[in-house]
């Protein structure tokens, strides 16, 4: 019995969509983790995993049965700037897993080595972006955000030159797909028109089956890939969660969050924060998310208009009405998460004010983003257990207090049961989020010292984001000034 059953769809297309290429074996693979539950959800043999054969596959140095190694080409805008070759540069794709829930998974290994798209890299990945990906992506997955997640990691026994010397790792990344706006961006700029239709067929029988339906399929693609997105960043703004290198090759037409390089939670709220070291002007900061994912969501649709319509203008007047509704389905999701984060049935126009001013207050203050909105929830209604509020950690100040009681009055309005109005935004308000400076602890214990015992505790406890316990206070603490992360950085 093979431990992975693999049905590699998309190797199945013609050969300009990716280069064969096998994972370059590495000196000493060494497990870090394993993820045991998405392991099983995938029908992947867990002792096998757990094994040195399992780790051997995860750090490149064999290959499963039915496994066909890939590395895919993409191209993308960059900052703005159209890079018109892109590609997987220090990843493969080793297969698909059609998984017990009948979802079908890419799985890929990144930091695997060289492929024909490493522009001079060496295909490697350090340690330390390797914990940052497994801790962020999983960490988003228990927040309810849809995203690539981390199967396993492992350490490799080689050395990683970036700006010193550093010990290498490889993750096993699983994604409904790692197709991007990217992706058709290729083969749009190379006129391939062939490609572009066949790379459309793949992804609605794969992502959008309802559009195979429709009378325009590729029209039905783009709205369905819109509307994704919108609910998506929506999500993005409602956690303070922000990506950091928003390009059209991290955009994945599934819907699911990549690319958890220079990203960050907001400690405190600034609509206008940035982390990314490589983000000079500010392009990709935390206020202008929404409108960079309906700029690259215009980018898709430009790829799409030679297969859009066979008339060039009614393509792009098709384009552009799908595009154009991006706006109103974002600040409807976006109204959606906020009603249930303030505890209220829906946001209406009578609210604005009150939304407003909380941003604006929580600004002004420098209220710690996860606590403020979680300490609302500790207000909703009085708590019965000792030690599940969040008030010895956070308190809101005296200026805030006309507006709680403006807030207070509001949700008294609402039929909606208090203990009930109070689980919803629990739900809606995590007190657990990987701070950024609990994730750099974490890197540096593992990559200083080879203790990866502050990894793997802070691992445990953003799976279980939503239930707050005293003795965990400390993954939910702000940081000190001492301790505030200002910049993260790309895993290349």
């Amino acid at each position: 019995m093979n431990p992975i059953a693999f049905d590699n769809s998309y190797a199945r297309l013609p050969e300009r969509f990716y280069a064969h290429q096998a994972p370059e074996p590495v000196a000493a693979p060494g497990p870090i983790r394993v993820n045991q539950a998405l392991a099983a959800v995938l029908g992947i043999d867990l002792v096998w995993l757990n094994s040195a054969a399992g780790t051997a596959v995860v750090a490149g140095n064999a290959t499963p049965p039915g496994a066909d190694p890939i590395a895919t080409v993409y191209a993308g805008h960059q900052f703005g700037g159209f890079n018109p070759q892109l590609g997987d540069g220090r990843a493969i794709l080793l297969g698909e897993v059609v998984a017990r829930d009948g979802q079908r998974y890419d799985l890929q290994l990144k930091g695997s080595g060289p492929t024909p798209w490493s522009r001079g890299g060496d295909g490697r990945s350090p340690l330390g972006p390797v914990l940052r990906e497994y801790l962020v992506s999983e960490a988003m997955y228990h927040l309810g955000v849809p995203t690539t997640r981390a199967l396993a990691a492992v350490t490799t026994g080689d050395v990683v030159a970036r700006d010193r010397f550093l010990p290498g790792a490889v993750l096993a990344r699983v994604a409904s797909s790692h197709i991007r706006i990217g992706t058709f961006q290729y083969y749009a700029a190379r006129k391939d028109r062939e490609a572009l239709q066949l790379l459309a067929d793949h992804v609605i029988e794969r992502h959008y089956p309802e559009a195979g339906n429709r009378d325009n399929p590729v029209l039905a693609l783009l709205e369905g890939v819109i509307s994704r997105q919108a609910r998506l960043i929506a999500q993005w703004q409602l956690l303070g969660f922000i990506h950091g290198v928003m390009n059209t090759d991290n955009m994945l037409v599934c819907g699911e969050t990549i690319d958890y390089g220079p990203c960050a939670f907001m400690d405190a709220f600034n609509p206008e924060q940035v982390y990314s070291s490589i983000d000079h002007g500010g392009r990709y900061a935390y206020r202008s998310q929404p409108g960079i994912a309906h700029w690259n969501l215009s980018c898709l649709a430009q790829a799409l208009l030679p297969i859009l319509d066979g008339d060039p203008d009614r393509a792009v007047a098709q384009a552009q009405k799908a595009i154009d509704a991006f706006p109103e389905q974002f600040l409807q999701a976006n109204a959606q998460g906020m009603a249930r984060k303030l505890g209220l049935a829906e946001i209406g126009e009578q609210d604005t004010a009150l939304v407003e001013d909380l941003w604006q207050l929580m600004a002004q203050h420098q209220l710690d983003f996860t606590l403020a909105f979680r300490r609302l929830a500790d207000l909703a209604h009085e708590r019965d257990e000792a030690g599940s509020c969040v008030s010895a950690l956070f308190e809101f100040p005296d200026a805030l207090h006309p507006w709680l009681d403006h807030w207070r009055a509001r949700i008294a309005q609402d039929a909606l049961p208090g203990d009930m109005r109070q689980a919803m935004m629990d739900r809606a308000n995590p007190v657990f989020i990987p701070r950024n400076h609990l994730v750099e602890a974490a890197i540096a214990a593992a990559t200083d010292g080879d203790d990866f015992a502050v990894f793997h505790r802070l691992m445990d406890v953003l799976e279980s984001p939503h239930t707050y316990r005293a003795d965990l206070a400390l993954f939910a603490t702000p940081p000190q000034p001492e301790q505030i992360v200002r910049q993260t950085f790309c895993g290349t």
